[in-house]
């Protein structure tokens, strides 16, 4: 009998201690929504000039913002975050394949040298940045920081 309550009690200390170590090794909801927030407030300066540049490149300069900006995502904006660094992954790896930087890329007026092909492959990325549901999904960003973090990801 006393074998077995000390087998008992062994299993129920290991179980409230790996409880103890589980959660020490996860961040609540909440903790995780005032991580991204101080991401996004961090963040917001340097977005605001990104965004304020009139050129062709201003998404994909702000990648890498958007990259970190992602890391810190709480799930329920996960997906529109992937989705979103997904186009833009894409553009630039088209611009790329071809050689161009995305400020002198011109679709009417391709730079010389890049293929039919390449040209093709740049126009495919573009339209898939621009469809409904990746402006979804960049709208939802924006949306989301206004929601929870009372501000905006860019002024």
């Amino acid at each position: 009998m006393r074998h077995r309550r000390v087998v008992v009690a062994r299993a129920a200390v290991a179980g409230v201690l790996s409880l103890g170590v589980l959660g020490g090794c996860s961040e609540s909801p909440e903790d995780v929504r005032a991580d991204y927030c101080e991401e996004v407030e961090d963040r917001q300066v340097e977005l605001s000039e990104i965004m304020a540049e009139d050129s062709p490149a201003t998404l994909l300069r702000a990648l890498p913002v958007f990259r970190d900006l992602a890391a810190e995502a709480p799930r329920d904006i996960a997906d529109e975050w992937e989705l979103l660094i997904g186009a833009l992954d894409g553009l630039d790896a088209a611009l790329n394949d071809a050689g161009v930087e995305p400020a002198d890329y011109d679709a009417d007026d391709p730079p010389p040298g890049v293929s039919e092909e390449q040209q093709r492959a740049i126009a495919r990325a573009a339209d898939e940045l621009a469809s409904g549901e990746v402006a979804a999904a960049y709208e939802g960003v924006q949306q989301q920081a206004k929601d929870v973090c009372q501000t905006p990801l860019y002024r």
